[in-house]
Formats: C-alpha cells, structure tokens, sequence
C-alpha cells in the first residue's frame, strides 16, 4: 500500500512536468499564417497532375491524371495548432491508363519549392513503386 501512495504521488509530481506550452504556429517564428488551398482548389490539383506526369515520364511509364473525382478533405491540423499547418485531402484519380485510383495528399504550408509557398505530397493506391506511403498509401494521410 505504501509503494501504491509513493507511485501516485510521483506521477502527480511529475505530471505538470511532461505538459508543454503550445505555441500556435501563427506566433512562431518564421510566422506561419495557416491559408492554405483546399483540397478540390485547381491550383493544388495541377501541382499534383504535373509533378506526377513529370514523375512518371522520368522514371516509369509515361503514365499522366487525366482526372479527379470525389476529392474531399480528410483533417485538417489534426496534430494541432503548434505544428506546421496542413490539409489532409482524399479522393479518386483517372489516370491515362483508364483505371481509377485512390489517391491520398496533403497541403502544406511554406513546404513547396525552397520553402516558399505552399507544396504538395501524394500517394496514388497502386503507383507507390517504393512503398513509401505503404500499405496502400495510408501513411499519406495522418
């Protein structure tokens, strides 16, 4: 009984101790201001379009989207205000091939080229070669 009293009142000592401060990132610096597009935005599904047709054609099969369908938002900041701001999108791509895939992206700010802007990353069911969003491209979402 005594060992179970010393173990909670360790663990309410060092409680306050494991809680941090969150600082949104709004208040950081580099300041982050949290507008990024959505997911259906032409803008974000041309960055993905272009950046995998050039993909494709570099290194496999000259595959290209020729489509999005059914593209929604997943999360939004789902780790919280004091990480780097994304969008966590989901949706269906037609790709030249004429199959339909799932493909899972993200938005996210100051991560596009050189930490300007807003970039991009996605994982197409069945065109992760290098299982780097694998199984079945879940890792891409949060």
């Amino acid at each position: 009984m005594k060992k179970l009293v010393a173990l909670v009142s360790c663990l309410a000592v060092s409680a306050p101790a494991l809680a941090r401060d969150i600082l949104p990132a709004e208040q950081r610096y580099p300041r982050y201001h949290a507008y990024l597009p959505g997911c259906e935005d032409p803008d974000v599904l041309s960055n993905i379009a272009s950046r995998f047709g050039t993909q494709e054609r570099r290194f496999w099969n000259s595959l290209a989207i020729v489509g999005f369908e059914s593209v929604g938002e997943v999360a939004w900041r789902p780790w919280g205000l004091d990480y780097i701001p994304r969008r966590f999108c989901s949706g269906t791509v037609l790709t030249s091939d004429g199959y339909r895939r799932r493909i899972n992206f993200s938005v996210r700010e100051s991560l596009g080229f050189i930490g300007y802007s807003w970039g991009t990353e996605w994982c197409i069911d069945g065109l992760d070669r290098y299982y780097a969003f694998a199984p079945h491209c879940k890792q891409a979402l949060p």
